[in-house]
């Protein structure tokens, strides 16, 4: 199979294919054609009187400043140079080959007016995991990721630093190793290459990823847990999930009736005396499933994003060249922060399930889930943890898109800050990550406690995996082990390995929120 650039639909999936080398991508004919048609026009423009922004005037707030002719490609070459002002960290490199890629596929619909040259030398980069490095700050997520993509296309002509065979390198050093001249770029090149929203989009295919993931395990943990404390069954019954028929809720309630079906700890006590569990246990439909149509949301609107032009001028036909504002991040800087918001609370309804497990308040598991206590601490402090990175969360959770600096002298007066709402939105979901592991070792724990009885197939073969890996816990030790473990654990996906073999179906939302 061959994802033809420009062509085909991109996706979350197959985006990520390509980054991980499974599946091929191209440069077809039919793109090129497109391509080339509209490279005319911008050579043709440029030789022109006609002023046309980023052809051959100047940009920002010099768009009134007109270049000469003999100019217009040195503009772009500085507009490289001069944009370059990131500052931090450099992002983690899979995400800049994201924006290499998503790039491409931008640039290749048709209506950028790059060269075939310039998509090519990108190509060669991706091909050969020859991957710029892009500071983390400087981009405010309007005019185009302007910042990041300068540093990501400055390889293009000869500067900046590059990873090559897991070392960051200066570019002109890998371009001499593989006897490579720097690009010339041609009129509009360089705008073409950093307008865009590709920093920010990058950022959001990683959160769409991750967060499917955290989601998938969230559930799979509070059934577990559900098990360990001996929780009711019936706030999943799809009776009531239908009298309040949203999306998230109704899937997440069939995934757990999967999880728990068959169980012999849950039959033990149909019967007992408990009229109702906590909201953390009793209201996961909700709560999850609110997190789900989050994420939902934001898979659809990185899809239309990924399979657009966020391209300015863009260059319609030769009489028809419109500067416009489809650089701008806010649609996707606002499901990021919504996006943010959701798997904080993920971490937060899982934190109060892990308070729950060391009360000693359900039959049959200890205070602190150690049956020794006094001398052993048991479990109590990995509940501080999960206090401080749920509490961290919360800190991220103020939206990034609710703010706005004006730049460029006041021509770009409103910002959409996405690039901020991106990075944000993966630190919550690292620490939500750790906030799971720690749930899931309180939730095996009690889990044990239940012996002998079982539980449902698919919960005991998790229990197994887990088990193969971290010990029941008799004493006191460093849990510090133990929670690097159970992170390794989650990052395996063999958990969510084990609900695939066993399960085809959860609900009729399956489509939806079961593929990306």
């Amino acid at each position: 199979m061959m994802f033809k650039y420009g062509i085909d639909t991109l996706s979350v999936g197959k985006v990520l294919q390509i980054l991980n080398g499974t599946l091929k991508a191209k440069i077809t004919d039919e793109a090129f054609n497109k391509i080339q048609t509209c490279h005319e026009i911008v050579l043709k423009t440029a030789k022109s009187d006609k002023a046309v922004y980023g052809i051959n005037t100047g940009f920002g707030p010099l768009c009134d400043t007109r270049i000469s002719k003999d100019n217009t490609s040195e503009l772009q070459r500085k507009i490289l140079l001069s944009h370059s002002v990131g500052v931090g960290n450099p992002i983690d490199k899979d995400i800049a080959k994201l924006m290499l890629i998503l790039k491409v596929q931008g640039l290749s619909q048709g209506f950028s007016g790059i060269s075939l040259e310039v998509l090519n030398r990108i190509l060669w980069h991706i091909e050969n995991d020859v991957i710029p490095m892009v500071p983390e700050q400087g981009s405010v997520g309007a005019s185009g990721d302007l910042c990041p993509l300068s540093h990501l296309f400055l390889p293009l002509i000869g500067e900046g630093k590059v990873y090559y065979k897991n070392e960051l390198v200066e570019t002109k050093v890998v371009l001499e190793k593989f006897n490579l001249e720097p690009i010339e770029l041609h009129p509009k090149a360089g705008l073409a290459l950093i307008n865009g929203t590709q920093f920010i989009l990058a950022h959001a295919v990683m959160v769409v990823d991750k967060m499917f993931k955290c989601l998938s395990h969230a559930d799979l943990i509070g059934s577990l847990m559900i098990e360990g404390l001996m929780g009711s069954q019936t706030p999943f019954y799809k009776e009531l999930h239908q009298t309040r028929p949203f999306k998230g809720n109704i899937h997440v309630a069939a995934r757990m009736r999967t999880f728990l079906k068959g169980s012999e700890i849950g039959n033990s006590h149909t019967n007992c005396g408990k009229v109702q569990d906590p909201y953390s246990m009793r209201c996961i439909p909700q709560v999850h499933g609110s997190s789900r149509n989050a994420w939902l949301h934001l898979k659809e609107v990185v899809e239309t994003e990924m399979n657009s032009v966020t391209d300015n001028p863009v260059i319609i036909s030769e009489d028809l060249i419109i500067s416009g504002g489809s650089f701008h991040g806010q649609p996707l800087a606002m499901p990021l922060d919504y996006a943010c918001l959701a798997a904080a609370e993920l971490g937060s309804i899982s934190d109060r399930r892990t308070y729950l497990s060391l009360e000693g308040k359900y039959e049959g598991t200890p205070r602190l889930l150690l049956k020794d206590t006094g001398l052993n601490s048991g479990f109590m402090i990995l509940q501080y943890t999960t206090a401080a990175l749920v509490s961290e969360n919360k800190g991220l959770c103020f939206p990034a898109s609710a703010d706005s600096i004006p730049t460029s002298l006041g021509q770009e007066d409103h910002v959409s800050m996405g690039s901020i709402s991106g990075r944000k939105a993966l630190r919550v979901l690292n620490n939500l990550e750790k906030i799971l592991a720690i749930e899931m070792l309180c939730a095996a724990q009690a889990f044990d406690f239940r012996k002998p009885l079982h539980s449902s197939e698919i919960l005991d073969e998790v229990h197994k995996v887990i088990r193969s890996t971290i010990e029941h816990t008799t004493e006191d030790r460093i849990f510090a082990l133990d929670i690097e473990k159970a992170i390794e654990i989650l990052k395996s996906n063999k958990l969510l390995a084990i609900t695939s073999e066993k399960n085809n179906a959860y609900s009729e939302f399956d489509a939806e929120f079961e593929t990306y």
